[in-house]
């Protein structure tokens, strides 16, 4: 077994386990066994025998035996830092070893200290309910006395079932004491207050808290006090009673102190965590008391202090003074300057002189959030539980150039921002209003600056953050107060994607774009005997950069002379916007399917091969394609770099137009909507096409083509090539590596990490996109093919197209879109003199 993993009741429900079993109720407990071995039939029977074992014990048992499966089986595992989400993070980590054959003992222990936690803060919940009725505070939620009104008989009404709810209350908090003061107690003492029902359940010579720990007995709030007081104060006179009493509820409640263990079963390392409100004084303090019980309960078992997450502050004080006294000769030995970790694990240390920061807002301090454009950002993010997951999928965590950048440390440093928000908020002048400019927008920015919004860290995200989000919420606060360094390049790209006049394209394209790239491709051959080497480890980023900087990162690798002449739609003459233009497939049939496509601006205006492969693809195999009218943009651009209301007004204008288009095509069944870019998939999936084309489903052009059952014939060397799957991948119903190895045969290699293009990402900051570029090369091949020709590097994003276009300075590459490579190998390299050829059906709009 080279695993053996288990998570107790409270972390199988904090990480929201998928239950495999039919039972409806969830798992107590999950084993986790990672068995191995070199014959598969051994393996086999000794995976039978684990569950022949579990199903012994009333369990149930599940095998996994693909990688994907296996991955799916561990997932649950590495989302285990969920179980403190409810206290911000803040959690206490008590690591002990327990001897094997006494883990159920300590397991038993935990659940105990559990059951007396429970019940403890139910008294404390019932003692504050009761405090509240019998004072001045009840009679303050009653309206007709506020109001003045009624106020003998409002008082004649509460007095009565003030009374009741005591009697409830004394009656039951006396029974809950009781129970808790007597857990060693045979259940057959008759002065327990247990019900006749209750001590039925009861075995053989047990004690209470055996019953309460096979749950036979249950100990419930919601049963014993809510439903009853719910009753009492029924009806609208008494709604405040009632939302004030589940106040009451909810915040002590909060403060329940409950610990959770999940261990490496197999060599009885467990990890105790009690998570804890860190602004809460008396909650630290009892959490405190527990850590003794609980090492106290360990080391009764034979077990010691584990040192896997290290000793630190908290542990110091249970440590034997013989090993403290060896770990400080050793210490001295080797580090007699005490450079590491100074003072730690030593006579003297603890927890004296710690200090904890809150991560839980006080009242003024969440009032002010309230009041600005920071409590959104605030909320997006607080679940935040730094376990460091994001940090292997980040694009721009580039460990050689800085480590300061992952999803975790840019969260870090967006929460120290907001702090100094609420510090300046708070000291600032008299009359000054709440909620005004933000003062650190140059590091905000930064910080955003460093995320392609690719969305990557919210599939290993315990907490599903998405710091994509987070980017675009900072990028719309800093715009809208007026605190974004604007980049020209980046603004006058965002125009011309922006714009929908066909002149303005043209003209943009001629001299922005296609002048744009000479010069930078003659500016990167000027520069390229002083900089530095492409292969060199790149330079670190900290802060915006210095002009000087921005500019020789920009010329750093040489843009792409792979522009088409024209944009698809010029080349097709359908540049009208008041038709809709419809392509009609080779040798149609009586009732041709129809589908609509979406091009979208890099597959139509800058690179506007990819489109006409795609019209040429679909005319070939049959297809009636209906375009939209004249250029359109689906407004992911404007959205990912903070212009959010431009990204929204374009999107509802264009479904507008949709409904438009469905309503002018309504003999037509259209059941496909097609896209050949990943950014379009994501934003036309808000777009609800399911109402605009009933029925209908959102695919990339290359699945559709493979269900289709479109082959490439095989051609020599280029049977072997090597694929990049975009960061915003658009083909989410198949594999990738399945798709494309259907469509052209032969052997596909996946080429992982970002191609540090990302759409406008390298065009406003050039340094960082240099760092994820570096990345990248290293990722590639190094020698050409078995004929000293290129290797064939494909992808299937228009942005990955130019940014894999740049490293044919660097490595033996030729880059190639995907649907354009199957065009030239089926349909020969002159489809686009065919393509001009092609029948079209306009239909006014």
């Amino acid at each position: 077994c080279a695993g053996l993993e288990h998570l107790d009741e409270r972390y199988v429900r904090a990480i929201g386990y998928n239950a495999k079993a039919i039972r409806r109720e969830r798992p107590k407990m999950v084993l986790l066994a990672d068995i191995v071995g070199e014959d598969a039939a051994t393996v086999a029977a000794a995976a039978a025998h684990v569950i022949q074992l579990a199903q012994a014990r009333g369990g149930e048992g599940f095998t996994a035996t693909t990688p994907e499966g296996r991955a799916q089986f561990w997932s649950d595992r590495s989302r285990t830092a969920a179980i403190a989400v409810h206290t911000n993070a803040f959690k206490i980590n008590e690591d002990v070893v327990i001897p094997l054959e006494r883990l159920a003992e300590y397991n038993e222990g935990i659940e105990r200290l559990n059951i007396e936690q429970s019940i403890g803060n139910k008294v404390r919940i019932l003692q504050e309910i009761r405090r509240f009725l019998s004072g001045d505070a009840c009679l303050k939620q009653l309206p007709g006395r506020l109001q003045g009104e009624l106020e003998q008989e409002s008082d004649t009404l509460l007095i009565g079932k003030q009374t009741a709810a005591m009697h409830l209350l004394d009656k039951v908090c006396h029974r809950w004491q009781t129970l808790l003061d007597n857990l060693e107690a045979p259940v057959t003492d008759g002065t327990l207050p247990l019900e006749p029902a209750e001590r039925a359940q009861a075995r053989p010579g047990e004690t209470l808290i055996q019953l309460l720990l096979r749950r036979a007995l249950r100990i419930s709030y919601r049963a014993e006090v809510a439903q009853p007081l719910d009753n009492l104060f029924g009806g609208a006179l008494w709604e405040g009673v009632r939302r004030q009493v589940e106040a009451i509820h909810a915040t002590i409640r909060s403060s329940r102190l409950f610990v959770a263990l999940h261990m490496h079963a197999g060599d009885g390392n467990v990890h105790t965590n009690i998570p804890v409100n860190s602004n809460d004084y008396e909650m630290l303090q009892a959490a405190d008391r527990m850590v003794e019980r609980i090492m106290d309960l360990a080391r009764g078992l034979g077990g010691c202090i584990s040192g896997e997450h290290g000793i630190g502050l908290t542990k110091f004080r249970f440590l034997d003074e013989q090993i403290i006294a060896d770990f400080a000769r050793y210490k001295q030995q080797v580090d007699p300057h005490g450079f590491f970790n100074r003072g730690k694990l030593l006579p003297g240390s603890g927890l004296a002189d710690a200090y904890t920061p809150s991560l839980r807002l006080v009242q003024k301090e969440a009032l002010i959030l309230k009041e600005s454009a920071m409590e959104a950002l605030n909320n997006d993010m607080r679940h935040c539980l730094r376990c460091g997951k994001c940090k292997a999928v980040c694009s721009t965590h580039v460990p050689r150039a800085n480590l300061l950048y992952s999803p975790r440390n840019k969260i870090l440093a967006t929460g120290l921002m907001i702090e100094a928000f609420l510090y300046d908020e708070q000291t600032c002048q008299v009359g000054r209003p709440t909620g005004g400019l933000l003062p650190h927008g140059a590091v905000v920015q930064d910080i955003s600056d460093h995320c392609t919004v690719c969305h990557r860290c919210l599939k290993p995200c315990p907490v599903a953050i998405d710091f994509g989000q987070v980017t675009i919420r900072m990028r719309e606060m800093l715009g809208a107060q007026g605190k974004w360094l604007g980049n020209p390049g980046k603004q006058l790209a965002l125009a011309f994607l922006t714009t929908t006049d066909p002149q303005i394209i043209h003209v943009a394209r001629r001299t922005a774009i296609q002048w744009g790239y000479a010069v930078q491709r003659l500016g990167h051959q000027w520069q390229k005997p002083f900089g530095r080497l492409a292969h060199d480890p790149p330079a670190a980023t900290a802060g915006a950069p210095s002009v000087s900087t921005h500019v020789t990162q920009l010329l750093k690798s040489p843009l792409p002379d792979l522009l088409s002449p024209v944009p698809a739609r010029a080349f097709l003459g359908l540049e009208e916007t008041h038709s809709i233009p419809i392509l009609q497939g080779i040798a149609p049939a009586d009732h041709p399917e129809t589908v609509f496509y979406f091009p979208g601006c890099g597959c139509e205006r800058l690179f506007g091969e990819i489109a006409l492969a795609t019209l040429a693809l679909l005319r070939h195999i049959g297809i009636q394609t209906v375009l939209p009218p004249s250029y359109l943009c689906c407004g992911f651009p404007q959205t990912a770099s903070g212009q959010e209301s431009i990204g929204r007004r374009m999107a509802i204008m264009n479904r507008v137009l949709f409904h438009r288009m469905a309503d002018a095509l309504s003999d037509m069944e259209i059941k496909t909507v097609l896209v050949s870019c990943g950014t379009c998939l994501a934003q036309l999936q808000t777009y609800a096409f399911d109402k605009i084309f009933p029925g209908c489903r959102l695919l990339d052009i290359h699945e559709y083509l493979m269900e289709k059952g479109v082959r490439a014939p095989a051609s020599g060397a280029e049977d072997t090539c090597w694929f990049h799957d975009p960061c915003h991948s658009p083909m989410q119903c198949y594999d990738p590596r399945r798709v494309v190895t259907a469509l052209l045969g032969g052997t596909v290699r996946l080429t992982e990490r970002c191609c540090g293009e990302s759409g406008l990402f390298a065009l406003a900051r050039p340094d960082i996109a240099t760092q994820v570029r570096f990345r990248k090369t290293m990722a590639l091949p190094t020698a050409g093919g078995p004929d000293g020709q290129p290797v064939k590097l494909l992808t299937s994003c228009p942005s990955c197209f130019q940014g894999l276009s740049r490293q044919r300075a660097e490595r033996p590459v030729e880059t190639q879109f995907l649907v354009v490579e199957l065009a030239n190998r089926i349909l020969g390299q002159e489809w686009r003199t065919a393509l001009r050829q092609a029948e079209v059906e306009r239909v006014l709009l």
